[in-house]
Protein backbone atom coordinates (compact mmCIF):
# COMPACT_ATOMS: atom_id res chain seq x y z
CA UNK A 1 0.00 0.00 0.00
CA UNK A 2 1.26 3.26 -0.82
CA UNK A 3 2.34 5.71 2.17
CA UNK A 4 0.34 8.60 3.07
CA UNK A 5 1.45 11.94 1.48
CA UNK A 6 2.03 13.65 4.78
CA UNK A 7 2.05 17.55 5.42
CA UNK A 8 5.41 19.76 5.58
CA UNK A 9 4.88 21.24 8.74
CA UNK A 10 6.86 20.56 11.32
CA UNK A 11 5.58 18.54 14.20
CA UNK A 12 5.47 20.90 17.15
CA UNK A 13 8.37 20.76 19.74
CA UNK A 14 7.22 19.22 22.52
CA UNK A 15 8.97 17.69 25.78
CA UNK A 16 9.66 13.90 25.25
CA UNK A 17 9.66 13.00 28.78
CA UNK A 18 6.26 14.91 28.95
CA UNK A 19 2.77 13.39 28.75
CA UNK A 20 1.30 14.59 25.02
CA UNK A 21 -2.60 15.08 25.68
CA UNK A 22 -4.91 17.00 23.27
CA UNK A 23 -1.56 17.02 20.67
CA UNK A 24 -3.31 15.79 18.19
CA UNK A 25 -5.95 18.03 15.03
CA UNK A 26 -8.44 15.92 14.47
CA UNK A 27 -7.48 15.61 10.74
CA UNK A 28 -5.58 11.59 9.78
CA UNK A 29 -2.62 12.96 7.44
CA UNK A 30 -1.38 15.41 9.57
CA UNK A 31 -2.08 13.57 12.83
CA UNK A 32 0.23 10.57 11.13
CA UNK A 33 3.10 13.42 11.06
CA UNK A 34 2.95 14.46 14.36
CA UNK A 35 2.59 10.88 15.70
CA UNK A 36 5.66 9.86 13.64
CA UNK A 37 7.64 12.34 14.63
CA UNK A 38 7.27 12.37 18.45
CA UNK A 39 7.83 8.45 18.68
CA UNK A 40 10.91 8.98 16.36
CA UNK A 41 11.96 11.13 19.30
CA UNK A 42 11.43 8.85 22.00
CA UNK A 43 12.50 6.22 20.29
CA UNK A 44 16.13 8.12 19.38
CA UNK A 45 17.01 8.72 23.19
CA UNK A 46 15.72 4.86 23.59
CA UNK A 47 18.09 4.02 21.06
CA UNK A 48 20.90 5.86 22.98
CA UNK A 49 20.36 3.79 26.05
CA UNK A 50 21.97 0.53 26.61
CA UNK A 51 19.65 -2.87 25.25
CA UNK A 52 17.76 -4.37 27.41
CA UNK A 53 19.73 -6.84 29.23
CA UNK A 54 22.25 -3.94 29.80
CA UNK A 55 20.49 -1.36 31.38
CA UNK A 56 20.78 -0.20 34.81
CA UNK A 57 17.19 0.32 36.92
CA UNK A 58 17.47 4.01 36.62
CA UNK A 59 17.84 3.66 32.71
CA UNK A 60 15.18 0.53 32.26
CA UNK A 61 12.73 3.25 34.07
CA UNK A 62 13.44 6.07 31.50
CA UNK A 63 13.03 3.72 28.86
CA UNK A 64 9.19 2.85 30.72
CA UNK A 65 8.32 6.16 30.93
CA UNK A 66 9.25 6.70 27.14
CA UNK A 67 7.40 3.97 25.91
CA UNK A 68 4.34 4.65 28.36
CA UNK A 69 4.41 8.65 26.70
CA UNK A 70 4.51 6.70 23.36
CA UNK A 71 1.20 4.47 24.26
CA UNK A 72 -0.21 6.93 25.49
CA UNK A 73 0.21 9.14 22.02
CA UNK A 74 -0.92 6.00 20.15
CA UNK A 75 -3.96 5.98 21.92
CA UNK A 76 -4.75 9.10 21.44
CA UNK A 77 -4.20 8.82 17.41
CA UNK A 78 -6.28 5.73 17.72
CA UNK A 79 -9.40 7.30 19.98
CA UNK A 80 -9.35 9.44 16.71
CA UNK A 81 -8.29 7.54 13.43
CA UNK A 82 -8.80 3.92 14.11
CA UNK A 83 -12.15 4.05 11.92
CA UNK A 84 -9.97 5.75 9.03
CA UNK A 85 -6.80 3.58 9.11
CA UNK A 86 -9.11 0.62 9.10
CA UNK A 87 -11.08 1.87 6.22
CA UNK A 88 -7.92 2.86 4.46
CA UNK A 89 -6.60 -0.65 4.70
CA UNK A 90 -9.68 -2.62 3.41
CA UNK A 91 -10.24 0.37 0.86
CA UNK A 92 -13.73 1.13 3.05
CA UNK A 93 -14.76 -3.07 3.83
CA UNK A 94 -14.06 -4.23 0.19
CA UNK A 95 -10.75 -6.11 0.89
CA UNK A 96 -10.77 -8.80 3.40
CA UNK A 97 -7.11 -9.01 4.88
CA UNK A 98 -4.99 -11.80 7.58
CA UNK A 99 -4.74 -10.21 11.00
CA UNK A 100 -0.67 -10.10 9.85
CA UNK A 101 -1.48 -7.72 6.69
CA UNK A 102 -3.71 -5.71 8.86
CA UNK A 103 -0.55 -5.12 11.39
CA UNK A 104 1.87 -4.43 9.02
CA UNK A 105 -0.51 -2.22 6.67
CA UNK A 106 -0.70 0.00 9.92
CA UNK A 107 3.04 0.02 10.38
CA UNK A 108 3.00 0.93 6.77
CA UNK A 109 0.59 3.53 7.09
CA UNK A 110 0.97 4.96 10.25
CA UNK A 111 4.51 4.70 11.03
CA UNK A 112 5.45 5.00 14.83
CA UNK A 113 1.71 3.62 15.39
CA UNK A 114 2.71 -0.79 15.77
CA UNK A 115 6.20 -2.35 15.04
CA UNK A 116 7.40 -2.54 11.36
CA UNK A 117 8.40 -6.24 9.86
CA UNK A 118 11.87 -5.35 10.30
CA UNK A 119 11.46 -4.16 13.66
CA UNK A 120 9.39 -7.50 14.48
CA UNK A 121 11.86 -9.04 12.83
CA UNK A 122 14.55 -7.79 15.16
CA UNK A 123 12.45 -8.50 18.13
CA UNK A 124 12.43 -12.17 17.72
CA UNK A 125 16.37 -12.76 17.57
CA UNK A 126 16.20 -12.07 21.33
CA UNK A 127 14.72 -13.95 24.10
CA UNK A 128 11.33 -12.66 25.41
CA UNK A 129 12.89 -11.24 28.87
CA UNK A 130 14.95 -9.42 26.64
CA UNK A 131 12.72 -7.76 23.92
CA UNK A 132 11.31 -4.36 24.03
CA UNK A 133 7.75 -5.47 24.83
CA UNK A 134 6.70 -3.81 20.57
CA UNK A 135 3.93 -6.40 20.64
CA UNK A 136 2.11 -4.38 23.55
CA UNK A 137 1.63 -2.04 20.88
CA UNK A 138 0.01 -4.06 18.44
CA UNK A 139 -2.66 -5.52 21.21
CA UNK A 140 -3.12 -1.25 21.29
CA UNK A 141 -4.37 -1.45 17.58
CA UNK A 142 -6.42 -4.66 17.55
CA UNK A 143 -7.75 -3.62 21.13
CA UNK A 144 -9.16 -0.24 19.51
CA UNK A 145 -10.33 -2.45 16.08
CA UNK A 146 -11.88 -4.90 17.49
CA UNK A 147 -14.11 -3.03 20.11
CA UNK A 148 -16.06 -1.36 17.22
CA UNK A 149 -18.90 -3.87 16.55
CA UNK A 150 -18.55 -2.78 12.24
CA UNK A 151 -14.89 -2.91 12.49
CA UNK A 152 -14.06 -5.98 14.90
CA UNK A 153 -17.15 -7.78 13.05
CA UNK A 154 -15.29 -7.23 9.91
CA UNK A 155 -11.97 -8.61 11.12
CA UNK A 156 -13.74 -11.68 12.48
CA UNK A 157 -15.54 -12.76 9.09
CA UNK A 158 -12.29 -12.23 7.69
CA UNK A 159 -10.46 -14.66 9.71
CA UNK A 160 -13.01 -17.25 8.80
CA UNK A 161 -11.59 -16.88 4.85
CA UNK A 162 -9.77 -20.27 4.49
CA UNK A 163 -6.11 -19.93 4.21
CA UNK A 164 -4.25 -19.49 0.51
CA UNK A 165 -1.80 -22.00 1.54
CA UNK A 166 -5.47 -24.66 2.36
CA UNK A 167 -6.78 -23.70 -1.25
CA UNK A 168 -3.46 -24.58 -2.94
CA UNK A 169 -3.28 -28.32 -1.20
CA UNK A 170 -7.08 -28.70 -1.79
CA UNK A 171 -6.39 -30.88 -5.12
CA UNK A 172 -3.13 -32.74 -3.60
CA UNK A 173 -5.98 -33.79 -0.97
CA UNK A 174 -8.50 -33.95 -2.24
CA UNK A 175 -7.11 -36.62 -4.54
CA UNK A 176 -4.95 -38.63 -1.80
CA UNK A 177 -5.87 -40.43 1.50
CA UNK A 178 -3.94 -37.65 3.27
CA UNK A 179 -1.13 -35.25 3.29
CA UNK A 180 1.70 -34.63 6.16
CA UNK A 181 1.72 -31.28 6.55
CA UNK A 182 4.86 -31.02 8.93
CA UNK A 183 3.80 -30.75 12.45
CA UNK A 184 -0.08 -32.43 10.95
CA UNK A 185 -0.95 -35.29 9.63
CA UNK A 186 -4.24 -35.26 7.82
CA UNK A 187 -6.10 -38.35 6.69
CA UNK A 188 -9.46 -39.31 4.90
CA UNK A 189 -11.11 -42.13 6.39
CA UNK A 190 -14.88 -43.06 5.98
CA UNK A 191 -16.13 -39.41 5.49
CA UNK A 192 -14.28 -37.97 8.42
CA UNK A 193 -10.60 -35.98 8.53
CA UNK A 194 -8.32 -37.53 11.22
CA UNK A 195 -5.87 -34.74 11.94
CA UNK A 196 -3.21 -36.10 14.17
CA UNK A 197 -1.05 -33.52 15.94
CA UNK A 198 2.85 -34.48 15.76
CA UNK A 199 4.61 -31.89 17.43
CA UNK A 200 6.17 -34.99 19.22
CA UNK A 201 9.63 -33.26 20.56
CA UNK A 202 7.77 -30.84 22.54
CA UNK A 203 4.84 -33.50 23.60
CA UNK A 204 2.69 -31.49 20.91
CA UNK A 205 2.89 -28.28 22.69
CA UNK A 206 1.82 -25.84 20.55
CA UNK A 207 4.01 -22.77 18.68
CA UNK A 208 4.20 -20.88 15.61
CA UNK A 209 4.47 -23.58 13.21
CA UNK A 210 1.53 -25.95 14.35
CA UNK A 211 -0.61 -23.04 14.38
CA UNK A 212 0.04 -22.44 10.88
CA UNK A 213 -0.15 -26.82 10.39
CA UNK A 214 -3.44 -26.57 11.88
CA UNK A 215 -5.35 -23.69 10.54
CA UNK A 216 -4.74 -25.36 6.84
CA UNK A 217 -6.14 -29.32 8.38
CA UNK A 218 -9.06 -27.45 9.89
CA UNK A 219 -9.78 -25.63 6.25
CA UNK A 220 -8.77 -28.74 4.25
CA UNK A 221 -11.39 -30.46 6.35
CA UNK A 222 -14.13 -27.59 5.89
CA UNK A 223 -13.47 -27.53 2.26
CA UNK A 224 -13.53 -31.39 1.13
CA UNK A 225 -16.91 -31.78 0.60
CA UNK A 226 -16.44 -35.80 1.12
CA UNK A 227 -15.69 -35.25 4.47
CA UNK A 228 -18.58 -34.93 7.28
CA UNK A 229 -16.74 -35.02 10.63
CA UNK A 230 -13.12 -33.44 12.06
CA UNK A 231 -11.46 -35.65 14.47
CA UNK A 232 -8.08 -34.32 16.91
CA UNK A 233 -5.84 -36.59 18.28
CA UNK A 234 -2.32 -36.67 19.46
CA UNK A 235 0.36 -38.62 18.03
CA UNK A 236 2.69 -41.19 19.13
CA UNK A 237 5.76 -39.29 21.33
CA UNK A 238 9.52 -39.65 20.96
CA UNK A 239 9.54 -37.32 24.16
CA UNK A 240 11.32 -39.99 26.43
CA UNK A 241 9.12 -39.70 29.59
CA UNK A 242 6.31 -40.35 27.16
CA UNK A 243 8.12 -42.56 24.27
CA UNK A 244 5.60 -44.96 22.46
CA UNK A 245 2.45 -43.12 24.31
CA UNK A 246 -0.05 -40.90 22.41
CA UNK A 247 -0.43 -37.05 23.75
CA UNK A 248 -3.32 -35.21 23.27
CA UNK A 249 -1.42 -31.76 23.57
CA UNK A 250 0.92 -29.74 26.49
CA UNK A 251 -0.54 -26.26 25.50
CA UNK A 252 1.60 -23.74 24.36
CA UNK A 253 5.38 -24.51 23.92
CA UNK A 254 7.08 -22.49 27.35
CA UNK A 255 10.40 -23.02 25.83
CA UNK A 256 9.81 -21.24 22.13
CA UNK A 257 8.11 -18.78 24.63
CA UNK A 258 11.11 -17.95 26.47
CA UNK A 259 13.27 -17.69 23.67
CA UNK A 260 11.12 -15.35 21.86
CA UNK A 261 9.40 -17.47 19.28
CA UNK A 262 5.79 -17.04 20.53
CA UNK A 263 4.31 -14.28 18.07
CA UNK A 264 1.43 -12.13 19.39
CA UNK A 265 -0.20 -12.13 15.87
CA UNK A 266 0.87 -14.92 14.02
CA UNK A 267 -0.08 -17.01 17.38
CA UNK A 268 -1.85 -15.45 20.24
CA UNK A 269 -4.20 -13.70 17.73
CA UNK A 270 -4.64 -15.88 14.40
CA UNK A 271 -5.24 -19.25 17.24
CA UNK A 272 -8.34 -17.86 18.55
CA UNK A 273 -9.61 -15.65 15.76
CA UNK A 274 -8.59 -18.38 13.36
CA UNK A 275 -8.90 -21.91 13.50
CA UNK A 276 -10.54 -22.21 16.51
CA UNK A 277 -13.23 -19.41 15.27
CA UNK A 278 -13.36 -21.72 12.58
CA UNK A 279 -14.02 -24.85 14.43
CA UNK A 280 -16.68 -23.24 15.96
CA UNK A 281 -18.27 -21.08 13.26
CA UNK A 282 -16.87 -22.68 9.84
CA UNK A 283 -15.61 -20.72 6.71
CA UNK A 284 -16.67 -17.83 5.54
CA UNK A 285 -16.52 -18.17 1.99
CA UNK A 286 -17.55 -14.98 0.62
CA UNK A 287 -17.93 -14.80 -3.24
CA UNK A 288 -18.70 -11.38 -3.49
CA UNK A 289 -16.30 -9.38 -5.58
CA UNK A 290 -14.29 -6.32 -4.59
CA UNK A 291 -16.57 -3.43 -3.97
CA UNK A 292 -20.20 -5.41 -4.74
CA UNK A 293 -22.65 -3.98 -2.11
CA UNK A 294 -24.37 -7.34 -1.89
CA UNK A 295 -25.29 -8.76 1.73
CA UNK A 296 -24.98 -12.25 2.91
CA UNK A 297 -26.42 -13.38 0.24
CA UNK A 298 -23.47 -13.65 -1.79
CA UNK A 299 -22.03 -15.31 1.50
CA UNK A 300 -21.39 -19.21 2.71
CA UNK A 301 -20.29 -20.54 6.10
CA UNK A 302 -19.10 -23.99 5.80
CA UNK A 303 -19.28 -25.81 9.17
CA UNK A 304 -18.70 -29.24 10.69
CA UNK A 305 -18.67 -31.45 13.65
CA UNK A 306 -15.59 -31.99 15.48
CA UNK A 307 -14.24 -34.96 17.75
CA UNK A 308 -11.18 -34.58 20.21
CA UNK A 309 -9.86 -37.67 21.37
CA UNK A 310 -7.74 -37.22 24.44
CA UNK A 311 -5.16 -39.16 25.40
CA UNK A 312 -2.35 -38.68 28.65
CA UNK A 313 -3.54 -35.00 28.91
CA UNK A 314 -4.90 -31.99 27.39
CA UNK A 315 -2.92 -28.89 29.53
CA UNK A 316 -3.75 -25.20 28.95
CA UNK A 317 -4.47 -25.01 24.69
CA UNK A 318 -4.98 -28.08 24.32
CA UNK A 319 -7.77 -28.04 27.13
CA UNK A 320 -8.97 -24.76 25.46
CA UNK A 321 -9.85 -26.87 22.40
CA UNK A 322 -12.03 -29.11 24.13
CA UNK A 323 -13.82 -26.55 24.91
CA UNK A 324 -15.10 -26.22 21.13
CA UNK A 325 -15.36 -29.70 20.33
CA UNK A 326 -18.92 -31.58 19.55
CA UNK A 327 -17.78 -34.24 21.41
CA UNK A 328 -15.02 -35.14 23.53
CA UNK A 329 -13.86 -38.53 24.54
CA UNK A 330 -11.07 -39.34 27.05
CA UNK A 331 -9.25 -42.19 27.91
CA UNK A 332 -9.12 -43.17 31.58
CA UNK A 333 -5.95 -42.33 32.23
CA UNK A 334 -6.34 -38.65 30.81
CA UNK A 335 -6.25 -35.51 32.71
CA UNK A 336 -7.14 -32.07 31.94
CA UNK A 337 -5.57 -28.04 33.15
CA UNK A 338 -5.47 -24.77 32.73
CA UNK A 339 -2.36 -23.49 33.76
CA UNK A 340 -1.84 -20.44 31.80
CA UNK A 341 -2.78 -18.13 35.55
CA UNK A 342 0.55 -19.85 37.20
CA UNK A 343 2.25 -19.14 34.18
CA UNK A 344 1.39 -15.87 34.06
CA UNK A 345 -0.76 -15.37 30.71
CA UNK A 346 -4.81 -15.73 29.99
CA UNK A 347 -5.54 -18.79 28.55
CA UNK A 348 -7.23 -17.86 25.47
CA UNK A 349 -10.87 -18.09 25.44
CA UNK A 350 -11.15 -20.23 28.12
CA UNK A 351 -12.39 -17.84 30.88
CA UNK A 352 -15.13 -16.53 28.65
CA UNK A 353 -16.07 -20.94 27.48
CA UNK A 354 -15.27 -22.87 30.48
CA UNK A 355 -17.82 -21.11 33.03
CA UNK A 356 -20.54 -22.40 30.44
CA UNK A 357 -19.44 -25.95 30.81
CA UNK A 358 -18.01 -25.89 35.22
CA UNK A 359 -20.06 -23.44 36.17
CA UNK A 360 -18.43 -19.71 38.00
CA UNK A 361 -16.94 -21.56 40.82
CA UNK A 362 -14.98 -24.67 39.17
CA UNK A 363 -14.11 -22.68 36.62
CA UNK A 364 -12.14 -20.44 38.86
CA UNK A 365 -10.51 -23.25 40.64
CA UNK A 366 -9.18 -24.19 36.97
CA UNK A 367 -8.13 -20.92 35.74
CA UNK A 368 -7.08 -19.33 39.40
CA UNK A 369 -6.16 -22.07 41.22
CA UNK A 370 -4.76 -24.13 38.80
CA UNK A 371 -6.99 -27.49 39.28
CA UNK A 372 -5.90 -30.44 37.39
CA UNK A 373 -9.37 -32.85 36.45
CA UNK A 374 -8.79 -36.50 36.16
CA UNK A 375 -10.90 -38.33 33.82
CA UNK A 376 -11.89 -40.40 36.32
CA UNK A 377 -13.27 -37.77 38.43
CA UNK A 378 -17.17 -36.95 38.29
CA UNK A 379 -16.48 -33.39 37.19
CA UNK A 380 -14.69 -34.70 33.85
CA UNK A 381 -17.87 -35.67 32.95
CA UNK A 382 -18.58 -31.64 32.55
CA UNK A 383 -15.61 -31.53 29.81
CA UNK A 384 -15.77 -35.14 28.14
CA UNK A 385 -19.00 -37.02 27.04
CA UNK A 386 -17.37 -40.52 27.41
CA UNK A 387 -14.11 -42.07 29.32
CA UNK A 388 -13.31 -45.40 28.01
CA UNK A 389 -10.34 -47.58 28.50
CA UNK A 390 -7.41 -46.65 26.02
CA UNK A 391 -7.72 -49.90 24.24
CA UNK A 392 -11.13 -48.59 23.20
CA UNK A 393 -10.24 -45.24 22.03
CA UNK A 394 -10.14 -46.36 18.36
CA UNK A 395 -13.58 -48.19 18.40
CA UNK A 396 -15.39 -45.27 20.31
CA UNK A 397 -13.81 -42.54 18.09
CA UNK A 398 -15.32 -44.97 14.82
CA UNK A 399 -18.76 -44.62 16.28
CA UNK A 400 -18.90 -41.06 17.25
CA UNK A 401 -18.00 -40.43 13.74
CA UNK A 402 -20.98 -42.26 12.45
CA UNK A 403 -23.03 -40.37 14.79
CA UNK A 404 -22.16 -37.12 14.11
CA UNK A 405 -22.44 -37.85 9.84
CA UNK A 406 -26.26 -37.38 9.96
CA UNK A 407 -27.21 -34.99 7.87
CA UNK A 408 -28.85 -32.61 10.52
CA UNK A 409 -26.23 -32.58 12.82
CA UNK A 410 -24.29 -29.82 10.92
CA UNK A 411 -27.32 -27.04 10.92
CA UNK A 412 -28.25 -28.07 14.80
CA UNK A 413 -24.69 -27.90 15.88
CA UNK A 414 -24.13 -24.25 13.79
CA UNK A 415 -27.42 -23.28 15.85
CA UNK A 416 -25.71 -24.52 19.27
CA UNK A 417 -23.02 -22.56 18.71
CA UNK A 418 -24.81 -19.28 17.67
CA UNK A 419 -26.68 -19.97 21.10
CA UNK A 420 -24.04 -20.19 23.27
CA UNK A 421 -21.26 -18.03 22.02
CA UNK A 422 -23.15 -15.22 19.51
CA UNK A 423 -20.35 -13.24 17.20
CA UNK A 424 -20.99 -10.15 19.33
CA UNK A 425 -19.41 -11.76 22.66
CA UNK A 426 -16.81 -13.32 21.34
CA UNK A 427 -15.71 -10.21 19.29
CA UNK A 428 -15.85 -8.12 22.79
CA UNK A 429 -13.81 -10.87 24.77
CA UNK A 430 -11.11 -10.80 21.89
CA UNK A 431 -11.09 -7.28 22.17
CA UNK A 432 -9.90 -7.13 25.81
CA UNK A 433 -7.65 -10.23 25.47
CA UNK A 434 -5.76 -8.63 22.29
CA UNK A 435 -5.10 -5.93 24.74
CA UNK A 436 -4.42 -8.16 28.24
CA UNK A 437 -2.23 -10.75 27.04
CA UNK A 438 -0.09 -8.77 25.14
CA UNK A 439 0.50 -6.67 28.07
CA UNK A 440 1.01 -10.17 30.30
CA UNK A 441 3.60 -10.85 27.83
CA UNK A 442 5.77 -8.21 29.15
CA UNK A 443 4.66 -7.89 32.75
CA UNK A 444 6.99 -8.00 34.83
CA UNK A 445 5.96 -11.69 36.67
CA UNK A 446 6.39 -12.94 33.36
CA UNK A 447 9.41 -12.09 32.26
CA UNK A 448 11.03 -12.92 35.47
CA UNK A 449 9.94 -16.20 35.10
CA UNK A 450 11.50 -16.91 31.45
CA UNK A 451 14.21 -15.68 32.33
CA UNK A 452 15.07 -17.77 34.83
CA UNK A 453 14.09 -20.80 32.58
CA UNK A 454 16.43 -19.27 29.80
CA UNK A 455 19.19 -19.48 32.50
CA UNK A 456 18.04 -22.63 33.35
Amino acid sequence: MDSPVLQTSSPPDVDPWSDTDALFRGIPESDVQLLTGQVQRREALIQSLPPRHLRSQDEQQRVETLRSNCRSLRQQFLSLHAGWLYRALTKEFTDRRSLRELAYGAADLSPGLVPSPALMAEERGHPQSEKEGHEIDQGLLFHAWLRSPKIGGHIVESALRPTNRAQTLLPAFGSSTGLDLGTVLIERRDGAAHLTIRNEHCLNAEDDRLIDDLEAAVDLTLLDDEIRVGVLRGGVMTHPRYAGRRVFSAGINLKALHLGQISFVDFLLRRELGYISKMVRGLNLDRRAAGSSKGAADEKKLGKPWIAAVDSFAIGGGAQLLLVCDRVIAAADSYFSLPAAQEGIVPGLANLRLTRLLGSRKARQVILYGRRISAQEPDSSLLADEVVDPTEMEKTIESSVQQLSKPAVAANRHMLNLAEEPVGTFREYVAEFALVQAQRLYSPDVLAKVGKFSRG
